[in-house]
């Protein structure tokens, strides 16, 4: 899920020329989606994925309940957040939604999302630098 994130390139013209001019982090804007930001900022879900990838195998709501200190039904609707924002697959196994982290690809758009973040400070940097020397 998480892979419909990932960074698409500029294929837009319009976009090639801004970022190849600096005027607007491209990349950048094809990788900040809400819903995946909005599913890490709760401090319990934060816990639950932290759980879950440090977790050998799948783990299911009633396993996971122990970690946070809220009711199971809150525990359920928080892991869903997360499957719907791509961070984390849910397995149905007879009566039981097994969870596991979507680990790889979520370390992937993060990776993007530092880097991208990192390619926009240096054109300012040096849209700042060259306005010194011109002004």
């Amino acid at each position: 899920m998480v892979q419909r994130y990932k960074k698409q390139g500029a294929s837009d013209p319009a976009r090639a020329a801004e970022a190849a001019t600096g005027e607007s982090c491209c990349s950048l804007d094809e990788l900040l989606e809400p819903r995946l930001f909005r599913a890490l900022s709760d401090p319990n879900r934060l816990t639950l994925l932290s759980r879950l990838a440090t977790s050998p195998r799948p783990r299911t709501v009633g396993e996971l309940d122990s970690c946070c200190p809220i009711d199971l039904s809150v525990v359920s609707r928080h892991l869903a957040v997360l499957r719907d924002a791509g961070v984390v697959t849910a397995e149905k196994r007879g009566r039981q939604v097994f969870y596991s982290v979507c680990c790889q690809p979520l370390a992937s758009l993060l990776r993007g999302v530092a880097q991208a973040l990192e390619d926009c400070a240096a054109n300012r940097c040096s849209r700042e630098t060259k306005e010194e020397v011109t002004t």
